[in-house]
């Protein structure tokens, strides 16, 4: 989407350890209207393939996965990173670890909010390693559910987690694709 990849290199910065900073419309301050518009192109790229629900992780997944659900007239699920009081029965669970922060989460879905019917888009704002993504697949496993595929708006390529996805036959459509960054420049997969 090349208007994403305008906005990382006007607004994005690279921090130290391979960090992306885009809270500036992505993670922190949501500029809600680009939202919708990478919603759309999510619901464009996904369009043929029968997707019933839209699945992220809180927090920062959930606005992308907003504008998707949207344009899409799907529902929202998103994991939660901790089991809290207003979630009560029985619950899909799994570990991710969040390269950006450095620690793992136990991150939770309610079961009544994914069945065995479901065909699931996984959508979230990073792909870096693959490990939230691979965490929100494996509930869809534990629900009986199919996987439609995953979207993110901005892929580390040079991360490998993307690519390891495809190499599983999982569709990967995600929005910029980072090949390459250093505090100096910032190129993208062709």
């Amino acid at each position: 989407m090349k208007a994403l990849e305008e906005k990382i290199l006007k607004e994005g910065t690279v921090l130290p350890g391979n960090i992306l900073k885009v809270t500036s419309f992505l993670n922190h301050r949501i500029d809600a209207d680009f939202m919708m518009e990478m919603g759309k192109e999510i619901a464009r790229l996904f369009e043929n393939d029968g997707v019933t629900k839209i699945l992220t992780v809180e927090t920062s997944g959930i606005a992308i996965a907003m504008g998707a659900a949207v344009q899409m007239h799907l529902p929202l699920v998103f994991a939660k990173k901790h089991k809290t009081g207003n979630i009560s029965g029985a619950v899909y669970s799994t570990v991710v670890h969040s390269y950006t922060h450095g620690v793992d989460y136990n991150i939770v879905v309610n079961r009544e909010y994914i069945s065995k019917d479901d065909n699931v888009l996984v959508v979230d704002d990073f792909l870096a390693n693959g490990k939230a993504l691979e965490g929100l697949i494996d509930i869809v496993g534990q629900a009986g559910a199919k996987v439609a595929g995953c979207s993110c708006a901005i892929e580390k390529g040079f991360q490998q987690g993307g690519d390891r996805l495809r190499s599983k036959g999982i569709k990967v459509e995600s929005l910029a694709i980072v090949e390459s960054m250093s505090d100096s420049s910032l190129t993208f997969r062709k």
